[in-house]
């Protein structure tokens, strides 16, 4: 598989280099934000791994750059730890966070993780699926409501959003939501959950049609209005 690393720091740049050659990765490299657009637009990548603090373009506006392009997976890996970035990023577009410095072994699963809900995402949603006035539509990522208006959708929004639709009715537990949609359950993803939620949220408030149909359960999870 094809991963891009963008980076700035030589140093970061060569061992994470290492470490993913050596586990069967073909590592492309950029220095910065032109060079990542460039290699994105020449090449057909499987996964990007993106440093936020970079010259030129930082790695939140590249996130949505690249967002406007590609809805390849892409992960984070940066020094800043603080909430607030970890959200930013998710907000951006990106399917994972992690903070350096890192174990080796955490960011090859979380790469994965990333990578399985990414295949299982082409695979599964390969049909139209229609629930309580709402189509999803797996080619474009779109939204389409009762009366045609339509929305745009993360590849993380929309693997979300089908997953409540396909069990309609049904109360999912954040855990299962984490694992189904995100690839993993862990304490640190509960509030990605709760994150994408209020995304999906927001966009369906937008339209003509504001009733809530994705209910929150106290101390359960959330349930799509059959």
């Amino acid at each position: 598989m094809d991963v891009l690393i963008v980076d700035d720091d030589l140093y970061n740049l060569k061992l994470t280099s290492f470490l993913l050659e050596d586990s069967g990765y073909k590592v492309i490299k950029a220095h910065n934000g032109n060079e990542a657009l460039r290699a994105i637009e020449d090449q057909e990548l499987d996964i990007i791994l993106l440093d936020v603090e970079m010259p030129q373009i930082n790695g939140f506006d590249l996130c949505r750059e690249i967002r406007r392009i590609s809805s390849v997976p892409i992960i984070f890996v940066s020094g800043r730890d603080q909430l607030q970035d970890r959200v930013m990023g998710l907000q951006m577009g990106a399917d994972d966070y992690l903070t350096k410095p890192f174990e080796p072994l955490e960011l090859l699963a979380r790469m994965g993780a990333v990578l399985r809900r990414w295949k299982m995402s082409l695979g599964a949603q390969a049909a139209k699926i229609s629930q309580n006035g709402i189509t999803l539509d797996p080619l474009t990522h779109m939204v389409t409501f009762g009366d045609n208006q339509t929305r745009d959708l993360t590849p993380i929004e929309f693997r979300l959003l089908y997953y409540l639709m396909q069990n309609a009715g049904r109360i999912l537990s954040t855990d299962q939501i984490l694992d189904n949609v995100w690839g993993y359950t862990d304490q640190s993803g509960r509030n990605l959950v709760a994150v994408y939620i209020r995304r999906l949220r927001s966009k369906f408030e937008t339209a003509s049609e504001t009733r809530e149909r994705i209910r929150t359960v106290t101390k359960i999870g959330y349930c799509f209005d059959a």
